[in-house]
């Protein structure tokens, strides 16, 4: 063989090295992005305050990682360090979720547990220093994982580049530069694969994916480069013993995370869906004494209604705005696919409801329609919410609310009520819709006789987030009141209602003589109490901020509020 086919042979083998090595190194970018992302998005569900956790964790990452490349420097074998690495990296990534979830679970119900152990009556807590001190580590190990993990993965760019110019034998001039390249296409790979592929199925799932591609890349190491490992029997083994655990995983994590989750619930799970948008679980609880069990829906842990008073919530919702209104033939109603908020407005006959609801998942759970509903929920659901979502007069669309609003306006829409049943603005995505940008939209669509109703947090836990609302729609408009009820499930809560032209609300109220339909549960007298607040309670409100498109501010009056008891796992109790 001569000499020019040996450098041939030597440049075709060096060039497949390069493949293989600069192929990893774009795959292990998009899982350390993807492990970025879904600590992030798993620990905000924990702690709550989402737009900080998740700049939290990657702040946190991002120094780890630092840190990391680093440590790389300390490993003697850069082949054998990278093989190991990547197993302890598929091993961390792929188990975190269960890990994370088995935390707090065991925390979280561990005072349950001492209870019965040491046969304590229920009014002797034990919820003391330790406990407390277990719950709140728990709810913070995301951050431990989150920085472990970063470690790890900073590793591997250091170690890439020295196994690199191991191969070639030399000084690789633009060694540093082909590696980031690798690295950050492939970061943005993994960033597309979260937003298209990981968001639309459970997290333990792409979790262990994730860190199956890990040992995949342990293993192209061991089948190419296995003459340079040492240890090689125990680095195979460990593989092995890893493929096996992330597939009984892969089986199994649902059904340990639900088990788990159960853990979190005082009532039994009846129905549990993760949609494009959220988390959907249904709870059931059996009274007993011949009394219809009490069936609640909570969206990523937060309790949205309990079918024992949730009438209370939705009659203070609908009627007011009904009432205030000159007609109620056409309505809107922004939010509510659970059809409780259309059910009560359906007793006024109008000609024509819609509904506009984010997530076509709820609205298909509430009409009937989900294929994995149970028999006897989707009758117990039905008969809730009066199969108002299957009546011909109500026209469902799933659509983000500021972008179909936007389109009904652009179309010269108007609707003679408005009522807006979203949840509570804590997370950044719902600001918007309690944005004066947003009311003022709402203004263009509601008669110049109509009214709008919109819910509005509990003004005695959020205070300066429900008056901001009130402020807020004013600002946009709209001559407003507010006014408040006692919901058992919630406690206090508050609404807001406005007007665009004429009387305010109140005023056209109190013009009537009584409902002018039958309602069991509220009367005029009622409604027209709970627009009366204590002396004090408006006392500052020059210094309360309007929530101005962008500022945050009603997000932030909130979750200033509701911090001690924000996250998935303290409203989930």
């Amino acid at each position: 063989m001569n000499q020019s086919t040996c450098a041939q042979q030597l440049t075709r083998s060096r060039l497949q090295h390069d493949v293989v090595l600069i192929g990893i190194m774009a795959a292990l970018a998009a899982c350390g992005l993807i492990y970025e992302y879904l600590l992030a998005h798993y620990a905000s569900r924990i702690m709550g305050a989402y737009e900080t956790t998740i700049f939290a964790m990657i702040g946190i990452m991002i120094v780890s990682m630092g840190i990391g490349a680093f440590a790389a420097k300390w490993l003697p074998c850069p082949f054998t360090g990278f093989v190991w690495l990547e197993l302890t990296i598929g091993l961390f990534g792929g188990a975190c979720v269960l890990v994370m979830a088995g935390a707090v679970a065991l925390t979280y119900t561990l005072p349950a547990w001492l209870q019965t152990i040491y046969g304590l009556h229920p009014s002797i807590t034990t919820d003391g220093l330790v406990v407390v001190s277990l719950q709140k580590f728990a709810t913070y190990l995301p951050f431990v994982i989150g920085f472990m993990l970063g470690v790890m993965i900073g590793m591997e760019i250091p170690l890439i580049a020295r196994i690199r110019e191991k191969v070639h034998q030399k000084h690789l001039e633009h060694n540093t530069g082909t590696i980031y390249g690798a690295d950050y296409i492939g970061a943005g790979v993994g960033a597309a694969i979260w937003v298209m592929f990981c968001l639309k199925i459970p997290v333990v799932v792409a979790a262990v994916g994730t860190g199956a591609v890990n040992v995949a890349a342990g293993f192209v190491f061991l089948l190419r480069y296995g003459d340079q490992l040492r240890h090689r029997k125990a680095i195979w083994i460990g593989h092995i013993g890893l493929v096996m655990l992330l597939l009984v995983m892969a089986v199994s994590g649902m059904t340990w995370m639900e088990a788990m989750h159960q853990t979190l619930f005082k009532d039994r799970i009846v129905y549990s869906k993760h949609t494009a948008y959220q988390h959907l679980v249904v709870t059931e609880r059996i009274v007993g004494a011949g009394l219809p069990a009490i069936v609640s829906l909570n969206i990523n842990g937060r309790l949205q209604f309990a079918s024992n008073d949730e009438h209370i919530y939705h009659s203070f919702l609908s009627y007011p705005a009904m009432l205030a209104s000159a007609r109620r033939e056409k309505v809107l109603i922004i939010g509510g696919g659970d059809g409780l908020a259309a059910r009560d407005v359906l007793r006024w006959q109008p000609k024509q409801v819609m509904l506009i609801d984010l997530d076509q998942a709820m609205i298909d759970l509430f009409s009937g329609k989900d294929p994995e509903l149970p028999a006897k929920l989707r009758r117990q659901l039905l008969d809730l919410n009066k199969y108002a979502l299957t009546d011909s007069r109500v026209q469902t669309v799933a659509a983000d609310a500021f972008n179909e609003v936007e389109r009904l306006v652009s179309q010269g829409e108007h609707f003679d009520t408005i009522i807006v049943d979203l949840p509570d603005p804590s997370h950044p995505d719902l600001n918007k819709l309690y944005s004066d940008y947003f009311y003022s939209r709402l203004r263009l669509l509601l008669s110049a006789d109509g009214a709008v109703a919109i819910q509005s947090t509990s003004p005695y836990h959020a205070r300066k987030a429900f008056l901001s609302i009130g402020k807020t729609l004013s600002a946009a408009g709209f001559k407003v009141e507010q006014y408040h009820a006692n919901v058992p499930s919630f406690g206090e809560w508050g609404w807001t209602i406005g007007t665009v032209q004429g009387l305010s609300a109140l005023e056209r109220i109190k013009q009537h003589t009584s409902l002018p339909i039958d309602d069991p549960w509220l009367s005029l007298e009622q409604i027209l109490a709970s627009f009366v607040f204590a002396p004090s309670f408006m006392q500052d409100i020059e210094d309360i901020e309007v929530n101005v498109l962008g500022s945050h501010r009603v997000y932030q009056y909130h979750h200033q509020a509701w911090a001690k008891r924000d996250g998935l796992f303290y409203i989930a109790q």
